[in-house]
């Protein structure tokens, strides 16, 4: 190893790469009793390291984790090449599996097709992902060399500071992506005289950097153009609002971070910001409170998709507030324990729908006409009682509205819930009873009524099962609906396979008419 050994001066800081895993320089100089020099790293791994840089009760330098440091020999030591030296290296070996590699930079995947002419000149990408970068080389070699590249990976690299991306970067002056996850870089000193350097520059990934959010808005002035920022897994925990900065923003990613969530609303006012993933942050509440129940924030005003995976959000009040998002038609939050009272993900899935009225994707999972209706129409039957115990139609009192906030917009499109269906809703946990059920067939009269005893957590498309096994006739082309002995006349739809039949309120001694097509 030992390749391209600085000076003495030039070594502190520097990154380094040692047995495949990669530091950064706090140290050189002798470690007594021992002969001879030695550095002393602070390891990017926590696990790899064996003291906090002290030996035998001296202080040599200080790690952030007390078992983040080691002291090795110069000559295990590599500090990495310049960045055509790799690409020669990389693109000589294999051109044709490194051109038909992916970048994923957020939730964005580019993939790059064979290259017609197979000449540095003509790459659109470079791809040089846990290499050993260490700077641009000689002035002006890279602009001559791969002039054309558009995409540029350098994960994992022995980079140093932002001035050594910048030496390369500036030489590529049509980059638009650039990918810096797991690398250590310093803030630069004097940020305005990088800017140049990224003035094409899109999107950014600069995940597991070990990076603060006020490094980030400190840097953030050379990035004048980027649309895409992904930040997972750093050391972000207190947002600050980007004044001047980042406002050319579309899609941030900050995920993974410790957040403190009372101040996710600094970011807030970001004109362009249409895409947010805030996935296990520790997020358990955000309050839009300069829009009452039920109207719009003027907060996150262009947010289209939101992701709220993986946190800790248990109160349906958290749903409420982001009803009050005017762009929202995104949304995900799987992993977070927002239940519905009878406990089934199904209906919990039906409040989210229902709660956030615009909604097109719900946990990737597209929301069709359909599928909306039924939400809002089950949501509605849900709280029926509750919304005429508050006042119904005449006067609903203000602590049902700030409960349910859309309800009375429902009302408005779907019309009054029947008071005669509904009734208090009870988990299927507490009532699993037997219902004596009579199947009849309106329009073959010559068919004898089916009398059957069922469960009332069947769930409907388990019925049209049984009903295809008894009549030969396929489940999806059967209709049904039901009478109660309550509101003798009147048809109940049941247009939900996968709701029960204890969701309709199917009693025993109840009728369903079969039809079918």
């Amino acid at each position: 190893m030992g390749v391209d050994q600085p000076d003495s001066e030039e070594v502190i800081d520097r990154r380094v790469s040692c047995d495949g895993e990669r530091a950064t320089v706090r140290y050189l100089g002798p470690v007594p009793p021992t002969a001879g020099l030695w550095y002393g790293v602070e390891w990017d791994n926590l696990e790899r390291g064996k003291h906090d840089g002290s030996h035998e009760g001296v202080q040599y330098f200080t790690c952030r984790n007390p078992k983040g440091g080691s002291f090795v020999r110069p000559a295990k030591v590599s500090f990495g090449v310049d960045f055509l030296t790799v690409v020669r290296e990389e693109y000589t070996i294999d051109t044709e599996e490194v051109l038909s590699q992916e970048i994923s930079i957020s939730s964005r995947k580019l993939k790059w097709g064979k290259v017609k002419e197979r000449s540095y000149e003509n790459l659109p990408s470079v791809l040089l992902t846990r290499s050993e970068v260490n700077g641009a080389g000689a002035e002006g070699e890279i602009r001559e060399t791969t002039p054309n590249v558009q995409w540029l990976d350098m994960c994992g690299t022995l980079l140093s500071c932002w001035e050594d991306v910048a030496a390369i970067t500036q030489q590529l002056e049509h980059l638009e992506g650039l990918h810096l996850s797991n690398n250590r870089l310093r803030v630069p000193s004097e940020v305005s005289s990088l800017c140049r350097s990224f003035c094409s520059l899109r999107t950014l990934a600069l995940n597991n950097c070990d990076l603060t959010w006020t490094q980030i808005l400190e840097c953030a002035p050379m990035w004048s153009q980027l649309e895409v920022l992904s930040l997972e897994e750093n050391k972000i925990t207190e947002l600050r609002r980007p004044e001047g900065v980042l406002q050319s923003l579309k899609n941030l990613n900050v995920s993974s971070n410790p957040l403190e969530q009372n101040t996710v609303l600094s970011i807030a006012a970001l004109p362009r910001l249409e895409e947010l993933n805030l996935s296990k942050t520790g997020l358990s509440d955000i309050r839009f409170d300069d829009a009452a129940p039920g109207s719009q924030t003027d907060m996150f005003a262009a947010l289209k998709t939101l992701r709220l995976d993986y946190n800790k959000i248990t109160e349906w009040c958290v749903v409420d507030e982001l009803g009050k998002l005017r762009s929202l038609v995104i949304f995900t939050c799987r992993g977070n324990r927002l239940l519905s009272s009878d406990g089934n993900p199904r209906t919990a899935n039906q409040m989210l729908i229902a709660k956030l009225g615009k909604l097109e994707l719900l946990n990737n999972g597209q929301i069709l006409a359909d599928d909306r209706k039924g939400a809002e129409c089950d949501y509605m039957k849900m709280f029926g009682l509750e919304w005429l115990e508050a006042g119904g139609g005449s006067e609903t009192s203000r602590e049902f509205i700030i409960q349910h906030p859309r309800y009375l917009s429902l009302v408005q499109k779907y019309g009054a819930p029947d008071e005669g269906l509904l009734k208090k809703w009870v988990p299927l946990a507490l009532k699993n009873q037997l219902l004596k059920i009579t199947f009849v067939f309106p329009d073959h009269p010559d068919r004898k009524p089916i009398e059957k005893k069922l469960p009332d957590s069947m769930e409907v498309q388990k019925v049209k099962g049984l009903l295809n096994r008894l009549l030969k006739v396929p489940p999806s082309d059967l209709k049904l609906t039901y009478t109660t002995l309550k509101k003798m006349g009147i048809e109940y739809e049941i247009d939900g396979d996968l709701k029960t039949l204890h969701y309709y309120a199917i009693e025993d001694g109840d009728q369903v008419q079969v039809r079918w097509s």
